[in-house]
């Protein structure tokens, strides 16, 4: 793992804007020897202060296996640059290989709890610590977590906002659609203030 780059910090009140778009996102986890990293679809914030995040990791996956050993793990937000990666991680199991090695994947460790978090062709990333909810875990495969780190590629996320445009659209977000097939988060647009 490498020390962190061009990527800077997120306020944490700005934290769920990183997923409340609904992108795919990269689930990295380690118990101090063993790491993994898995796609995840359904991410979503449910709280903005303290910011904590809801995503269904299937309780089969070796993921969960690393998540519940270590109380800790890794969210990036893949942009179009990494769709290959994110549909590649998404199609094996870390059991049965190591994919940082299998895919020639280059980690960093987060600032606050030292979990391995992704850059390359990413546009954020955040480093979550578990809160443990064994009921909607095993009945629902969702984890609760709490955000205690942050950052982004101001490229694409800046002051608190995306900025989807053209200089940046391998950065832009992708969302699942089902059997491989992703669109992007572009051709943003904003809203005016309607008279009222």
């Amino acid at each position: 793992m490498d020390t962190l780059s061009r990527f800077k910090p997120v306020a944490l009140e700005h934290a769920s804007r990183l997923i409340n778009h609904g992108p795919t996102i990269l689930v990295t986890s380690s118990d101090g020897t063993r790491h993994n990293v898995m796609a995840a679809a359904w991410s979503m914030p449910v709280e903005f202060t303290p910011p904590r995040i809801a995503v269904v990791i299937d309780k089969k996956t070796f993921t969960r296996e690393l998540i519940h050993a270590s109380g800790t793990f890794g969210i990036s937000v893949p942009g179009a640059a990494a769709m290959d990666l994110a549909f590649a991680v998404g199609s094996v199991s870390g059991r049965d290989a190591d994919k940082f090695t299998q895919f020639g994947i280059d980690s960093v460790k987060g600032p606050v709890l030292g979990v391995p978090v992704l850059e390359t062709g990413i546009a954020a990333w955040m480093e979550c610590k578990l809160i443990p909810e064994k009921h909607t875990e095993d009945a629902y495969d969702t984890c609760f977590c709490e955000v205690v780190s942050a950052a982004a590629d101001p490229r694409i996320f800046s002051g608190g906002h995306w900025v989807f445009d053209d200089s940046n659209r391998d950065l832009h977000t992708i969302h699942h659609l089902g059997a491989g097939n992703f669109a992007l988060a572009s051709d943003a647009v904003k809203a005016r203030m309607l008279a009222g």
